[in-house]
């Protein structure tokens, strides 16, 4: 699948309408962006600094442009930054019509836990970032920690930092019957070598290299 990250940030700003635009105009299979609370709202930013700036996208006003005809051959990517947006996130995605259409990431595994509890039809991604990311975790171990979580059914996929993916992963990925992503690929020549692996799917900030 190609990836739009923050629908196509290397040609808008991420995490907005014209991006996710960008992405369609392009030719993507799913734009991906983030999901946090602010002030008493669900919006559509990556840190909590961008969220401070206030030109956040709220999460109804995208949901609503990505329910539009245009976007109905594109899947969702929703990256859940933090605990609490479970619950009004999808119920959000439910009354626009999204919800099955959605996969929905976080680098945080009690979100997708809290994701199923509250709709177990729900498709689940447990993301991987960097060194520092994995830490922050406390993942000594984190192949043992998303296969264990793929064989007990706590997520579909694992959405991987690029540099994370090798063949061997994607081996034991599909082995337990889960998907394998791959994120933010900005380079030509390694989104083709991923692409000749096998992976999944692809992120990448600009659309153009797919082609």
């Amino acid at each position: 699948m190609r990836i739009g990250h923050g629908g196509a940030s290397a040609l808008a700003p991420a995490n907005t309408l014209a991006s996710f635009d960008a992405a369609r105009d392009v030719g993507v299979d799913m734009v991906e962006f983030d999901v946090r609370a602010w002030n008493g709202d669900l919006v559509l930013a990556h840190t909590i600094l961008h969220a401070r700036r206030g030109a956040s996208v709220r999460l109804a006003d995208a949901l609503a442009h990505l329910s539009s005809r245009c976007f109905t051959d594109v899947e969702l990517n929703v990256d859940v930054k933090h605990v609490g947006c479970e619950a009004e996130l999808l119920e959000r995605l439910r009354d626009a019509s999204l919800l099955r259409r959605t996969l929905i990431s976080s680098q945080v595994p009690r979100v997708l836990d809290r994701v199923r509890a509250i709709d177990p039809r729900a498709r689940t991604g447990v993301s991987v970032g960097g060194r520092l990311a994995r830490l922050s975790r406390r993942w000594r171990d984190w192949r043992a920690c998303v296969l264990a979580g793929l064989q007990a059914e706590r997520w579909d996929a694992v959405m991987a930092q690029h540099r994370l993916v090798d063949a061997l992963l994607l081996r034991d990925v599909v082995d337990r019957g889960g998907r394998l992503y791959a994120w933010t690929v900005n380079e030509r020549y390694a989104i083709a070598s991923l692409r000749q692996l096998g992976v999944h799917g692809i992120a990448t900030a600009d659309p153009r290299l797919f082609v």
